[in-house]
């Protein structure tokens, strides 16, 4: 009897957007893209929530393949709701008989919510604690991570002082850089790194996507978006309107990195430019926009372990779609119009 011919294997670049609880989606994206069997990671790129998927993908990768980085990834999802199941952020009942992930009616919710808006987490959160820190450290041997050859990892930060971004890459991350691209300012103290001060990534880029260009060598790059650049209707309520411009905010990095890369399609394609000197990027994205922008500021610190597991579905439902639809095109062209999806 004839053996079946392997899948073809495509090797492909990964951006994660960061978004606090609704990274549980690219958790899911990244589970069935990992079960398929037929993608292999050449670099990866994330930020905040998305830096910390990133970190855990490459160890699992690193440390037991698709399998290890699966258990790696659902391991500290897991871990993160156990840690939150202390935190007094928890839904009401009416927000769980709502249903909808929200934590709007949740009395913890509103007191916190109020008070990060006069007090600093110097006041606040005088001890610095993050729990995130002893998640990340019972998952993830950084030192086997650091030594890993196999992936190619990039996690962003803001520098406080400069206003520049800071990039680390694979050899450089520990805990700390992990923690500095996704420290929230208003609850966490910035976090130092070699007398340099960071918070969260996403104000400078939310991922970047230039280190996938410049420093791996496949040219697909697959973006898992969280944040919604399209809404249904403008936001009227104060909580509404402040939740807008931080998507805006976090969005608006990776909207001017495409219209690049647009730019330098499109100059190639016209013979402008020489292709063997500009690379052809090839753009592909997993999103579910609808979703996400009903979704409320206060759901992304929602970490219940139900709610968590409702958006993983979700990345998985979106993952499986777009592999049946879009594997044929990584390595041949873009599955998405850049200029229609972000300019």
């Amino acid at each position: 009897m004839q053996a079946k011919p392997s899948p073809a294997i495509r090797r492909i670049n990964i951006a994660l957007q960061g978004g606090g609880s609704h990274g549980a989606f690219s958790w899911g994206v990244l589970d069935r893209l990992l079960e398929d069997g037929r993608i292999e990671v050449d670099g990866i790129c994330g930020t905040s929530a998305g830096a910390i998927n990133a970190t855990v993908l490459a160890y699992g990768l690193a440390s037991g393949g698709g399998e290890g980085a699966r258990r790696a990834l659902e391991t500290l999802w897991r871990q993160i709701s156990d840690a939150a199941r202390l935190s007094p952020l928890q839904p009401s009942w009416l927000d769980r008989m709502m249903g909808c992930g929200n934590m709007d009616l949740s009395p913890a919710w509103l007191m916190f919510d109020h008070l990060t808006r006069f007090f600093s987490p110097y006041q606040l959160n005088p001890c610095n604690l993050n729990p995130l820190r002893d998640v990340l450290l019972a998952v993830v041997d950084f030192e086997v991570l650091q030594n890993c050859r196999s992936v190619k990892l990039f996690l962003c930060a803001t520098n406080v002082l400069s206003g520049r971004i800071r990039v680390f890459t694979t050899s450089e991350i520990c805990v700390q850089a992990v923690l500095a691209s996704s420290c929230l300012p208003f609850l966490f103290q910035a976090v130092e790194i070699d007398n340099e001060y960071y918070w969260d990534g996403g104000y400078m880029g939310n991922p970047p996507i230039y280190p996938l260009i410049y420093d791996t060598d496949s040219s697909d790059v697959l973006i898992i978006r969280i944040n919604p650049i399209r809404i249904p209707e403008v936001p009227t309520t104060a909580r509404q309107i402040l939740d807008r411009i931080n998507t805006l905010s976090f969005n608006s990095s990776l909207m001017r990195e495409m219209r690049a890369v647009d730019f330098i399609t499109r100059l190639i394609d016209k013979g402008a430019l020489d292709p063997a000197s500009y690379r052809r990027m090839l753009i592909h994205s997993i999103d579910a926009e609808a979703e996400m922008a009903q979704l409320g500021v206060s759901s992304k610190f929602n970490a219940d372990w139900g709610f968590l597991r409702e958006v993983f579905a979700l990345g998985r439902e979106r993952a499986d779609a777009w592999l049946t639809a879009n594997f044929d095109a990584l390595g041949q062209r873009s599955s998405i119009d850049i200029a229609d999806t972000f300019l």
